[in-house]
């Protein structure tokens, strides 16, 4: 009695790679790579405006759409902020710990390059700032006064911006008027937020209005969680230097796009 298996013992053309997350053979008529340097800020601001608490979350996620067995190696400026890199598998480690140069021959597609961690000694800049005059006496009309706008952005525009407040149980109600973008109140989950989307430049929009406040005891002033997003802006300052490819005799399109954006971000009242 013979067995039969549907598994061949030849592996088709194009499967068979020295590298683990590569296979050979890979063919695209048009030759390209993205990179997208991403920074997501975590942080903490004082009611008079100072950073108790700051660090950035960063990674570089990759297409590559490269045929043949490209070898490519990427220069960064500032590279040494990095308190704490974690590296996809096909990065040669040994050329990063000598010369902080990435050198690596890329998967087919998508996948993340190095993810790293940027800590409070560092100094991160704050690209957004809150001024904000919060007043919540029980028993009177609370007042409610809020100035968003941009510090350190290099010039670029805050886009996707959100500010909520999740109000103490005593409010009631709050009516308040944005000079930009909508507001609402939900009078069970006490969410106030101000979808305000993008910010011009010179133009810092401002929340307006009042609360009622029941019951008799003392209300503290809810923090501000902050949300938004900077296109063409690392924050910390970490750029693309140059990208080489060796291995093959094409030139590939590149393209490098930064994102910063809000991660846990809070300003005390």
């Amino acid at each position: 009695m013979t067995g039969r298996t549907n598994v061949s013992e030849v592996l088709p053309t194009g499967q068979l790679s020295n590298i683990p997350w590569r296979r050979a053979g890979v063919k695209y008529t048009n030759n390209e790579a993205y990179f997208d340097v991403i920074e997501e800020i975590d942080a903490i601001i004082d009611r008079q405006g100072a950073t108790v608490f700051s660090e950035i979350q960063g990674y570089i996620d990759c297409c590559c759409k490269l045929s043949g067995m490209p070898d490519l190696t990427m220069s960064l400026i500032n590279p040494r902020l990095f308190d704490d890199v974690s590296f996809h598998p096909c990065v040669r480690f040994k050329r990063w710990e000598n010369e902080r140069v990435l050198s690596f021959v890329p998967p087919d597609g998508n996948f993340r390059l190095i993810s790293y961690h940027i800590g409070s000694q560092n100094m991160v800049a704050i690209p957004v700032y809150v001024r904000h005059s919060i007043s919540l006496k029980p028993g009177t009309s609370g007042r409610i006064e809020l100035t968003v706008g941009p510090k350190h952005s290099m010039g670029k525009v805050l886009e996707d911006v959100v500010v909520e407040m999740t109000m103490p149980k005593t409010v009631q109600n709050c009516m308040v008027v944005p000079s930009t973008g909508k507001c609402s109140f939900d009078p069970t989950t006490k969410l106030l937020q101000w979808n305000i989307g993008k910010i011009e430049l010179g133009k810092p929009p401002t929340l307006k209005g009042t609360a009622s406040v029941s019951g008799t005891a003392s209300v503290e002033p809810p923090p501000i969680t902050v949300h938004f997003k900077i296109n063409q802006l690392a924050v910390s300052g970490l750029k693309v230097n140059r990208l080489d490819m060796y291995g093959e005799k094409y030139k590939p399109f590149k393209g490098v796009k930064y994102i910063t954006k809000a991660g846990r971000f809070q300003v005390r009242t």
